[in-house]
């Protein structure tokens, strides 16, 4: 069996995902220094303007503001946060190396912190043990010259690309769309470091990639700006891989979420839970490698360049993240089903050392309830998003629609898609397309209950583009609370996390060290996945139309939710590793089964009804 330290032998097996637009905006500023990789993202330029000039006075580098308006500003502000955040932790890392493992002080932290694998966790023991003296020193030192910061990841939901428009009104080339001036912005940044590429594939801005030398091979074999996607399945996985191999564009790693159990929007899939999803990529990944690599070597070879080989593996790694709660849960990922590193982000919302989140959301996570989460209908995208009862953004929202002001001035237009009233795309979220949606929908002459109902559907759209990024802005005193809507995402999983927390005892809670910081009750990752699933299923039964097209979809969905629940069952039948409540998911899947098969006759209900209102309709 694979020991869980057997991938990254030196360092961490965890990273810190992305979180909204703010909430891990500085996380690489708090943590990077100590080791631990995390992922900014690059949707609003405008909050990374205002973060980079405060801590750039905080660290006293220069600052020269970057305005809205200027030629290619997006890529610029990308850039300029990026170097800045760079420097910072360059700056706090250089600092750490000079002091002693010894002494209390961030070095030794960044030691301790390590998992019990490591071998310079094991390195940093044998030194503690020394006697002082020159071989100590000498010990010291070679541990010191191989520790290495954290990677400062980056991350672009490639399906918000909106086109922007000059001065004049004129729309901007295709290469000033927002996703193609972020890609450009951290390609231009001095980061040796990953972007993820999330919700799916981009061929433009794919296509964009190749303009960066980066992005490829060097001289000895090193890809300095790696690429990670964000996938579903295995299917996902192989597509995207070779529509980049055919590039010449490797996929550094795949990153594996579940679909319902994670913070953000909820992409979910056609019904396969996440165990089944990770088994194909455990039997399959090797046939990556073989459809990539080919198709690599020809665009190498027809840019007349020399493929460096270097000791890096070309092999892609492979991650998984999404409600990942316990020490035991991230030993079954790592060593059952061989990925490479987990990903724990809403945890993470509790520790103030890592995340930037204003104190009274924070508050609000705290003390929230299973009942407290929920995947809500708040996104313009029209994506099922995760979302927490009494949020400063609904209650602002909320209160706006009873003064008869619905929606939001739109100040920064990052999710703009509506075309119903205007010819530039505008946000669902706006006062403009509120107001002439409502106006629209009581015109119609419906019932009271039918109107108040799609009004309601209307007015529930928030602006998370802009309130995703003002919890930063509030703790770190940019922004004063009360004219900043709050709004985060996280996933149902902070649900059993119920205090503020050290970053070493999250990290220790990730590594099994000491007491567990959720109650042994906590029913298991797997089976939380297939309630949510099961509740999605009777969503999606509920809008059903009772058409032939709605009945294959739900009828494939079943299929594979049964199918995933007899491996969940066999998973759960097995020996349970420390701090893993394994016994949690046959209860839980018989339970859910029982549910499912009554919920599809209603499904198989409605089809019946459908086709006896067809036939005679038929018959004339």
């Amino acid at each position: 069996m694979k020991s869980e330290n057997d991938h990254h032998p030196a360092g961490h097996t965890f990273h810190i995902p992305v979180m909204g637009t703010g909430h891990s905006v500085d996380t690489p500023i708090r943590v990077a220094h100590l080791g631990i990789s995390s992922v900014i993202s690059l949707v609003d330029d405008i909050l990374l303007e205002k973060i980079r000039e405060h801590y750039s006075r905080k660290f006293e580098l220069p600052y020269e503001r970057i305005a809205k308006s200027e030629t290619d500003g997006r890529a610029r502000r990308v850039t300029a946060y990026l170097d800045t955040v760079q420097e910072i932790v360059r700056t706090k890392f250089e600092e750490l190396k000079k002091k002693s493992c010894l002494e209390e002080n961030e070095k030794k932290k960044y030691f301790e912190l390590l998992p019990e694998g490591s071998v310079l966790k094991k390195g940093y023991l044998k030194l503690a043990g020394m006697r002082k003296g020159p071989g100590r020193e000498l010990a010291e030192k070679s541990l010191t010259d191989r520790i290495k910061p954290g990677s400062i990841d980056v991350n672009i939901m490639v399906k918000l690309d909106r086109l922007n428009y000059g001065a004049g009104g004129a729309p901007l080339s295709d290469v000033f769309s927002d996703a193609k001036a972020a890609l450009r912005g951290y390609a231009l940044s001095g980061l040796d470091s990953a972007i993820v590429f999330s919700a799916g594939i981009n061929q433009g801005l794919f296509n964009y990639m190749t303009a960066f030398r980066d992005f490829y091979r060097n001289e000895v074999g090193r890809i300095k700006k790696r690429i990670i996607l964000k996938v579903s399945d295995f299917r996902s996985a192989l597509i995207q891989g070779k529509v980049l191999a055919k590039k010449g564009l490797e996929v550094f790693e795949f990153r594996i979420e579940s679909g319902l159990n994670c913070g953000g929007h909820a992409f979910a899939s056609n019904g396969y839970l996440l165990p089944s999803i990770l088994i194909e990529f455990k039997e399959k990944r090797d046939q990556l490698q073989g459809e990539f690599q080919p198709l690599i070597a020809r665009f190498y070879e027809t840019m007349g360049w020399k493929y460096h080989e270097s000791g890096e593996a070309p092999r892609a790694r492979v991650t998984v993240q999404g409600g990942i709660g316990t020490h035991g849960e991230a030993r079954r990922l790592l060593e059952d089903f061989g990925m490479d590193m987990t990903g724990w982000a809403s945890p993470f919302l509790l520790v103030p050392e890592a995340t930037c989140v204003d104190d009274t959301t924070r508050e609000l996570l705290r003390q929230a309830t299973e009942n407290d989460l929920y995947l809500s209908d708040v996104s313009p995208l029209g994506i099922p998003f995760n979302n927490v009862f009494r949020v400063n953004s609904d209650v602002s929202k909320r209160a706006k629609v009873a003064e008869g002001k619905p929606g939001s001035a739109c100040p920064k237009g990052f999710l703009v898609s509506n075309t119903e009233f205007t010819q530039t795309p505008i946000c669902l979220a706006s006062s403009e397309y509120q107001e002439q949606k409502i106006k629209e929908i009581n015109g119609l002459g419906l019932a009271e209950e039918e109107r108040r109902r799609r009004v309601d559907e209307v007015v529930e759209k928030a602006c998370i583009c802009d309130h995703l990024g003002n919890g930063a802005l509030i703790a770190l005193g940019i922004a004063m609370e009360k004219n900043a809507p709050q709004a985060i995402c996280p996933g149902p999983n902070i649900a059993w996390f119920n205090r503020l927390y050290t970053l070493k005892e999250m990290v220790d809670h990730i590594y099994g060290r000491g007491p567990s910081l959720v109650p042994a009750e906590r029913p298991h990752m797997f089976a939380k996945e297939v309630v949510m699933y099961v509740d999605y299923f009777e969503k999606l039964v509920a809008r059903s139309n009772g058409s032939q097209k709605d009945f294959k979809t739900l009828k494939e969905f079943r299929d594979n939710l049964e199918e995933g629940m007899k491996y969940c069952l066999e998973i759960g039948s097995a020996e349970a590793y420390e701090d893993e409540n394994l016994s949690s998911i046959a209860p839980c899947v018989m339970e859910q089964r029982e549910r499912l098969s009554s919920i599809y006759r209603n499904v198989e209900e409605k089809m019946i009804s459908a086709t006896l209102a067809e036939a005679p309709a038929a018959r004339l």
